[in-house]
C-alpha cells in the first residue's frame, strides 16, 4: 500500500488536549487579598529601607547648609512662636519651663505634619513609578514614615540638648527613655493617617492645600504654646482637647521630660489605641482602592 502523502512532507505531529491550571493566575494590577497585601509589604523590606535612607540623603542637598536645615527650621519656628505666644501674647502664664514646654511641642508637632503630608501625598508625586512598575503602593508611605523618622532624630537630639542646656535646666532622668515608645507610636499614627488621606488626595489633588490648613488649626487645638487651662471655662472643647491625639503625645513627652512624672496609663492606652486605628482604618481603605492608583482619570 503506498502513502498518499507528497514526497518531502513532513509527518503532522497528532493533536493533544492540554489542560491548563488556571487558579493561580490573576489579572495584571488585580487588587490582592488584604493578607497577601500585606505580607507582599514585608518582602519589600529591603527597598523600602534603601529608599528612606537615600532620600534622607539627597535631601535639602541643593541648599547652601544642607541637612542643617532639619535643624534650623524648627529651631526658627519654635523662636518665631516664642516671641508671639511668650512675649507678645504672654502665653507662658502658668507654664513652668515654657521654653522647654514649646521646643517639645513644635518640635514633635513638625514631625507629625511633614509625615502626614509627604504620605498624603504619595501617589500624586510618584505617578511615574507607579505606572511604570508593579508593587504594593503603601511601601511608598512607609519609606516617607521612615524617611522622616530618621531625618527627625537629630531634630530630637537636639531637643533634649536644648532641655538641658537652657535654663532652668531639668535633670536627666530614667523616665527621658520613655519617649522612645512615645515617638515609635507617633510614628505608626502618623502612617495610619497618612495612608487614609493618601486616596483622596489621589482623587482631588486640591486636599493637600486644605490638609495643610488644617494641620495649622491642629497645632493650636494640641496646646503646643499654650496651656490646656485656657480651655477649662468650655467643657466639652476641654474633653475633646483631652482625646486629641497630638496632645497625648505631646503631653506625654513633657511629663517625661520637664516634669519627671511617668505618664498615665490611660494616656498609654489612649495613645495605643489611636496609633493601631489609624494604622488598621488607614491600610485598609489604602488598599481598597489599590488598583486604580497611577490611572490616567
Amino acid at each position: 500500500m503506498t502513502d498518499a502523502r507528497p514526497a518531502g512532507t513532513a509527518e503532522l505531529p497528532r493533536k493533544r488536549t492540554v489542560l491548563l491550571d488556571l487558579k493561580g493566575l490573576t489579572r495584571v494590577g488585580a487588587r490582592p487579598t488584604l493578607t497577601d497585601y500585606l505580607v507582599s509589604l514585608w518582602s519589600y523590606r529591603h527597598f523600602v529601607l534603601y529608599d528612606a535612607k537615600a532620600r534622607v540623603q539627597s535631601a535639602n542637598r541643593r541648599d547652601r547648609l544642607g541637612s542643617a536645615w532639619l535643624l534650623l527650621d524648627p529651631l526658627l519656628n519654635g523662636l518665631g512662636y516664642l516671641i508671639i505666644f511668650g512675649l507678645l501674647l504672654d502665653s507662658s502664664r502658668g507654664i513652668e519651663n515654657f521654653l522647654g514646654y514649646l521646643i517639645i511641642g513644635i518640635f514633635l508637632f513638625q514631625l507629625s505634619t511633614r509625615s502626614i503630608v509627604s504620605t498624603s501625598r504619595i501617589i500624586s508625586s510618584n505617578q511615574n513609578v507607579i505606572q511604570a512598575f508593579n508593587f504594593p503602593r503603601a511601601t511608598l508611605a512607609l519609606a516617607v514614615n521612615i524617611r522622616e523618622f530618621i531625618a527627625n532624630i537629630p531634630v530630637i537630639l537636639m531637643m533634649l540638648m536644648l532641655i538641658i542646656a537652657m535654663p532652668p535646666v531639668e535633670k536627666i532622668t530614667w523616665l527621658w527613655v520613655l519617649i522612645l515608645p512615645v515617638i515609635v507610636f507617633q510614628v505608626i499614627f502618623n502612617l495610619g493617617l497618612g495612608l487614609l488621606l493618601a486616596p483622596m488626595v489621589a482623587k482631588v489633588n486640591d486636599l493637600v492645600h486644605v490638609i495643610s490648613f488644617l494641620m495649622r488649626f491642629w497645632m493650636f487645638a494640641s496646646c503646643v504654646m499654650f496651656s490646656i487651662t485656657r480651655y477649662e471655662q468650655w467643657p466639652v472643647i476641654l474633653r475633646i482637647v483631652e482625646g486629641n491625639p497630638m496632645y497625648i503625645i505631646i503631653t506625654m513627652v513633657r511629663d517625661c521630660l520637664l516634669y519627671a512624672q511617668a505618664p498615665r496609663w490611660q494616656d498609654w492606652a489612649a495613645l495605643l489605641a489611636w496609633s493601631l486605628g489609624s494604622l488598621c482604618v488607614g491600610i485598609f481603605f489604602f488598599w481598597r482602592g489599590e488598583e486604580t492608583y497611577g490611572r490616567d482619570e
